[in-house]
């Protein structure tokens, strides 16, 4: 290439060891790249194939975590077709994030959701063909993956397309080289500029190709002095072996329509069974042989990680076992030491390929030629079933032939190519809702994963909802109440509550938020539980940007009791951050509910289950603020403390499988609306109680301290004591603590109202609601929350259980209720 060609790398030292040259046929482009540690066309140890793509996610994850607004766990990652689908699934594993390359292979009743073109490549047009098109509708950072990085075309063909349709405000290009000139590293900036982004590269090396004005027409001379590549000389036929892998049935093969964390994970169970059954299938008698094992084209992943996992259960596997792929890409080969191919299989397409079926493929340097050192004991094709076909079996020419001329032994793996059931565009994908549009707090302070219902007539009296509800005739979560209408005399106790109990809520924050912090990291992920959580997920957020400058994502999610959390919005969380980095956040405990209702949805999803609360009453959860009965003003209110959006709705008409639960964005109530004061008379108390907090924080976290957070659930046990002295059937009846008390007063019947002696201010609110409904406040002692609110019997006997809803019966009341009722 130096000599003959004209053509030279310049760069870093560890630009010769990661890269070679050869000449391509292609006059669109006359030279070749020939990576060593691709595993596309020189054999290579599988761990280091895989290793160099974790090398490049784990910097991707350093450069992406220390970023304000960013976060690590919200990233994907899109590889290129063919050349770079294993480097791409590879830098994904490193990043732990979801998968998706080019293909260009269409698929019947899959409409591509984008697509780009490579202008100097021999197949230009790529196609993205997700089977869930929300994989690329994220706001998180994209992460491009190529094997090289020369001009920067196809980057910019990408960025451009999919910019047009999901913006972001960052993209990371990954390539093993980066081999850009001056004019192509301006066009680049030129392009984030004007697209208004911030766009980085990383890469293993850098460096340039220097290449002669006349490179194209020496090459042509070089290809034509050359000649055709020589045929492996006449061999008789080596045995073919097919091994049933039993590969895991609706896993993906690779990325061509995703791959998800779910997906990797299943993938890292099943590989040692899988090694063992192909570890079977390669001849026990050759134990000192060289094993190649060869994916085809697009289908790189698969085969790497089996090879890397054969390579353990092999004696001496890790020198003996190698890797490579077949390609569409057209090189010359020539046996010499110094040149980067050696030797060229050259087989008809047999996948069957609607863009280019007249065209040949290639298997370079499986061939020993003249070097019997080179050479292969049993060669491992893996394929999918589309690749399955009579021409790769039949004719002198079929791939399998010639591999079986050049070996000792093939064994044949047929992987189940992986076919998206699912439209690659549904009618109405599911994504976030952000204020002013829906709720009237800031888009950058939290994105509702909920649908918007707005104009859908869902409220209904109180009384008629309650009734409907315990009669067995509805759930809860089917209707909305009519929203409160606060009057000027509560409208003032909620001002005067805010103001007394501000620090306390600040501290309460930031003790929650170094907790989080402390124990999970930077890359916190806040998932608030809609509504009443969220105003605390914000708070928390602002905590995080004041003390660390971190700028977590928060989402608003819904939970229902009976139905558990919303699964379109677990599947959006978990598309888009990873599962370990979300925290599920709420104001406070009640009896603990919820927190069992999250415990049980979240079982064997890979989410945390554990509850943030700012107030922890019920003692069942570990991390809170206080375990305190305090009044959190934002209890006080509905909707217009909560962003003007009502609870959350699901009811099968309105609610498809795909869809996220609904809620109501009330614009009507703008004037009364005082959620951005509750949040910015609570943030104006963050620098008082910083110290505070830290020291809560660093309390919390002592070992000595870990008994007294363990949850106890005292407060259940104390809620079974109050049903059976009050002959209430159901524990859903009893809503313990003051936050739960005014839900009841707010949307409920109530029937009475147990209040702690001696509480003071903290139920100024309550006494006066329940004065406004007619209803008792009876004192007690020896109460743990500062008081209970209980729904009225009449609608409740035989009723509320785990789904929320009742079955009518005849109304009996024990004496012992009519005795305390009197």
């Amino acid at each position: 290439m130096a000599e003959r060609a004209g053509v030279a790398l310049t760069g870093s030292e560890r630009l010769p060891e990661l890269v070679g040259l050869a000449l391509r046929e292609n006059r669109k482009r006359a030279h070749l790249l020939v990576s060593t540690v691709l595993g596309k066309h020189v054999p290579q140890r599988p761990a280091v194939v895989h290793g160099a793509g974790l090398e490049l996610g784990r910097r991707v994850r350093d450069l992406l975590a220390p970023l304000p607004g960013e976060s690590v766990g919200r990233a994907v990652v899109l590889g290129y077709a063919e050349t770079a689908t294993g480097l791409g699934h590879s830098v994904a594993d490193g990043l732990d994030a979801p998968y998706l390359h080019s293909t260009r292979r269409p698929v019947p009743g899959l409409t591509p959701v984008g697509g780009f073109e490579e202008e100097h490549s021999h197949a230009t047009s790529h196609l993205l063909l997700p089977a869930d098109p929300g994989l690329l509708a994220g706001d998180g950072p994209l992460v491009l993956v190529d094997d090289e990085f020369s001009t920067g075309t196809t980057v910019l063909n990408t960025i451009r397309e999919l910019h047009a349709n999901h913006p972001r405000e960052h993209y990371v290009v990954v390539a093993l080289v980066d081999l850009r000139g001056p004019a192509d590293r301006r066009r680049l900036a030129d392009t984030a500029a004007e697209l208004g982004v911030r766009l980085d590269l990383v890469a293993l090396a850098d460096g340039g190709v220097e290449l002669p004005v006349d490179v194209l027409d020496r090459a042509e001379r070089l290809i034509a002095e050359a000649g055709p590549a020589p045929e492996p000389p006449a061999a008789p036929a080596a045995p073919l072996v097919r091994v049933d892998l039993d590969w895991p049935a609706g896993l993906p093969d690779g990325g061509r329509h995703g791959f998800t964390r779910e997906h990797r994970a299943r993938l890292e169970a099943a590989l040692p069974g899988l090694a063992e059954r192909l570890a079977a299938a390669v001849d026990p008698g050759d134990s000192a042989g060289r094993v190649l094992v060869l994916g085809f084209e697009e289908l790189m992943y698969a085969p790497l990680r089996l090879a890397d996992a054969l390579a353990e259960r092999l004696p001496g596997g890790t020198d003996r076992v190698h890797y490579s792929t077949t390609t569409r890409s057209p090189v010359l080969a020539v046996d010499d030491p110094g040149y980067a191919i050696r030797t060229r299989l050259a087989f008809p397409a047999h996948d069957d390929p609607a863009d280019d079926s007249s065209r040949e493929r290639y298997a370079y340097n499986v061939a020993p030629g003249t070097d019997p050192a080179r050479r292969f004991g049993t060669v491992v094709l893996v394929v999918d079933d589309t690749a399955d076909t009579p021409a790769l079996h039949e004719g002198e020419r079929a791939l399998l032939g010639q591999l079986r001329r050049v070996t000792d032994r093939v064994v044949l793996a047929v992987l189940p190519s992986h076919r998206p059931t699912a439209p690659a565009v549904p009618a109405a994908p599911a994504r976030p809702l952000y204020g002013p549009e829906f709720s009237s707090y800031r888009a950058d302070e939290v994105a509702w994963l909920l649908k918007d219902l707005t104009g859908v007539d869902l409220e209904a009296p109180t009384e008629e909802r309650e009734e409907a509800v315990q009669s067995g005739g509805a759930h809860y979560a089917e209707s909305l109440p009519v929203e409160y209408q606060p009057s000027p005399e509560y409208q003032e106790l909620f001002h005067q509550a805010l103001r007394v109990s501000a620090r306390r809520i600040a501290l309460a924050v930031g003790t929650v938020a170094e907790t989080l912090l402390r124990e999970r990291g930077p890359g916190l992920v806040l998932a608030s539980l809609a509504r009443a959580g969220t105003p605390v997920g914000i708070l928390i957020r602002r905590w995080l940007a004041a003390g660390h400058g971190l700028d977590a994502p928060h989402y608003a999610v819904s939970i229902v009791r009976g139905r558990g959390i919303d699964p379109a919005a677990l599947r959006y969380l978990d598309a888009h951050h990873r599962a370990a980095d979300v925290v599920f956040v709420d104001g406070w405990t009640g009896k603990g509910a919820i927190t069992r209702e999250l415990a049980e949805a979240l079982a064997g999803t890979g989410f945390d289950p554990g509850l943030a609360v700012l107030a922890d009453p019920g003692r069942c959860v570990r991390t809170f603020g206080t375990r305190d009965d305090f009044l959190i003003p934002s209890a006080c209110l509905n909707s217009t403390v909560s962003g003007l959006v009502s609870r959350t709705v699901l009811r099968s008409d309105l609610i498809g499988p795909d869809d996220f639960h609904g809620a109501k964005h009330y614009t009507e109530l703008a004037g009364a609306d005082v959620s951005g004061a509750f949040l910015d008379t609570v943030a104006d108390h963050f620098d008082d109680v910083r110290a505070e907090a830290l020291a809560a924080a660093d309390r919390f976290l002592a070992p000595e301290y870990a008994d007294e957070r363990a949850p106890d659930w005292a407060g259940w046990a104390a809620v079974e004591r109050i049903s059976a002295e009050y002959g209430i059937d159901s524990v859903n009846l009893v809503k313990p603590g003051v936050g739960e008390t005014t839900r009841v007063m707010l949307r409920r019947v109530p029937w009475r109202v147990l209040a702690r002696r001696g509480a003071g201010a903290d139920l100024d609110h309550v006494r006066l609601l329940a004065a406004q409904r007619g209803v008792p406040v009876e004192e007690v002692d020896d109460l743990p929350y500062s008081c209970v609110g209980l729904i009225h019997p009449r609608y409740s006997r035989g009723a509320t259980g785990a789904s929320g809803t009742a079955v009518l019966t005849k109304a009996v009341f024990t004496k012992a209720v009519f005795t305390k009722e009197s």
